[in-house]
């Protein structure tokens, strides 16, 4: 075996074979207002499939409050390379949902894995 084919193997070797991605997870609790049936408030919520749920980092969900018409809970899940990038990545989506969703939001909650 040759020198440089032996360093190849010991720097492969060296290296990281896996990146470990981080995934966040932040839920929005809406308060919803003048809403009259189910196909109203899912139309209050329509830009958040529509405009996150195209992202590729995100993925975008209706996680509570499915039959309630005064109040909606969504879930944005969204993986990154570091934690910084995650949180970064959060704050702006969060941020964006706030200003383009017509619903005040009551609650935050985060989680990173």
């Amino acid at each position: 075996m040759s020198d440089a084919f032996r360093k190849l193997l010991a720097e492969r070797e060296a290296a990281p074979t896996s990146i470990t991605p981080h995934i966040g997870i932040v839920t929005l609790h809406f308060q919803l207002y003048g809403v009259e049936d189910l196909k109203a408030k899912r139309k209050v919520f329509t830009p958040m499939r529509a405009v996150w749920g195209r992202e590729p980092d995100l993925a975008v969900a209706e996680t509570g409050d499915y039959e309630t018409l005064d109040s909606a809970v969504w879930s944005i899940v969204a993986i990154g390379g570091t934690s910084q990038q995650l949180t970064a990545r959060l704050d702006q989506v969060e941020k964006a949902i706030e200003q383009r969703i017509d619903a005040p939001v009551l609650e935050v909650h985060r989680e990173l894995l």
